[in-house]
């Protein structure tokens, strides 16, 4: 069954990826996964700055990595 929140679901991870980063370069703002991706990416960044060893772009990184992963495979 295909949802239709995802219609562009191939089950292909690597396809589907490419497909969400397009859209959402191509939208911007206006994207769906565009705010909660930026949203994550900060909330990594401050996490980062605050644990010792890792720094704000490794967490900026892991946040943003994360919940586009969780964007593109949700379950």
């Amino acid at each position: 069954m295909t949802d239709p929140q995802r219609p562009n679901d191939t089950g292909d991870f690597v396809t589907d990826a490419r497909l969400e980063l397009s859209g959402m370069l191509r939208d911007g703002l206006d994207h769906p996964s565009t705010r909660p991706v930026l949203v994550w990416g900060a909330l990594g960044a401050v996490a980062g700055a605050a644990l010792p060893f890792v720094s704000v772009g490794l967490g900026l990184a892991a946040g943003a990595g994360y919940k586009f992963y969780k964007r593109v495979r949700p379950d």
